[in-house]
């Protein structure tokens, strides 16, 4: 077969019947999980992908639109890259436990565990710590498998057993134990971050450092290259307490300033969630905000505006704890696909080819 031949499309009959498996297991899955978090008290919310910002992180990329008013005029809006603002404005308007799959929309993002339109479950729980969700993480995990009636979690020949206790391990000491570097040395009390110390650290274990990297591009380069890759096999990880600055949205640990209540799950070297204690300070938040898209000014020329409204929620918005994951990556590791696409009813049309 020539290599270079164009694949056959989703909607062929005999393509969709080799991912038709996976696609019943999804559905099942999904129906677990709905009954997961309706036993558990949680209303179902159902949240706007049209946003008049579609976050403030400088690394996320959007996909813009405009709606027209009745008279012509145009107002700008974002297809959302997360319903976490509508979420958190639902616990300002006093809901307590809210759980939302909703299809979200990412610019630049393709590939195997990558689409430009996925499904994100997000949960919150008002009252509650983080640590609550480190819990519902390990039984969603445990129950997703259960239903597809298999034993591990599995991607890329590597396998994570879902019943097993989840490894817990914080940013810090994963950075000592994989590369060797001491990264707090270069996280100041209030959150600062010292460049050019993490540089030398970097090059002191054989690292690249480019002239125009800054300390969130070294901190990133050192957990995609030598933390990642370890986590997550055999069982499943929770990848704690990351320094504040790469915490945008969570409060600050009560144990340490410089780090904040911040973890990632990981299976079979796969991020799955990305789960929060949340920050209800708006000043806090605004600043934070405001350094995200200058970062993002810099390095990709761009910026998007600040959801006023939400800043105004967060003044009404009780403590509070919330967690986002990838719903398709979760169907992929439990029903053994290897792509994502695999495990979407029906697939974004390619482009850029």
């Amino acid at each position: 077969m020539n290599s270079s031949a164009k694949a056959s499309p989703w909607w062929t009959p005999s393509v969709h019947a080799d991912r038709r498996p996976f696609l019943i297991g999804r559905n099942a899955i999904q129906a677990a999980l709905r009954g997961f978090f309706a036993r558990e008290d949680f209303v179902e919310v159902d949240t706007a992908v049209l946003q008049v910002s579609p976050g403030n992180e400088a690394h996320l990329h959007a996909f813009a639109t405009e709606a027209l008013t009745t008279d012509g005029q145009k107002a700008p809006f974002y297809l959302h890259t997360s319903p976490e603002f509508a979420c958190k404005k639902l616990l300002a308007a006093g809901e307590e436990r809210i759980s939302c799959f909703a299809h979200v929309y990412r610019n630049r993002e393709r590939g195997p565990l990558h689409h430009p339109e996925f499904t994100m479950l997000e949960w919150y729980r008002a009252g509650e710590s983080y640590e609550s969700l480190m819990m519902d993480c390990v039984r969603i995990l445990a129950l997703a498998a259960e239903t597809v009636k298999t034993g591990k979690l599995a991607y890329r020949g590597a396998e994570s057993d879902p019943f097993a206790g989840p490894e817990r391990i914080g940013v810090a000491e994963a950075f000592e134990r994989h590369a060797g570097i001491d990264l707090l040395a270069s996280v100041a009390a209030d959150g600062s971050t010292d460049r050019d110390h993490l540089a030398a650290e970097l090059r002191r274990v054989g690292m690249r450092v480019a002239d125009d990297d800054g300390w969130a591009d070294l901190f990133s380069r050192v957990l995609v290259e030598k933390i990642e890759p370890y986590l997550g096999f055999g069982r499943i990880a929770i990848l704690d307490e990351y320094p504040i600055s790469e915490a945008a949205l969570a409060r600050p640990s009560a144990r340490d300033p410089r780090v904040a209540e911040r973890f990632e799950l990981y299976a079979c070297g796969v991020e799955l969630a990305n789960g929060f204690g949340e920050l209800t300070n708006a000043a806090e938040q605004r600043r934070r905000f405001e350094i995200e898209m200058t970062e993002k000014a810099r390095i990709y020329g761009e910026t998007y505006p600040i959801d006023e409204d939400f800043l105004a929620a967060l003044a009404l918005m009780p403590e509070a704890s919330g967690i986002a994951l990838g719903f398709d990556r979760l169907v992929m590791l439990a029903t053994g696909a290897s792509r994502i696409d695999q495990v979407l009813w029906a697939p974004v049309a390619e482009y850029g080819r």
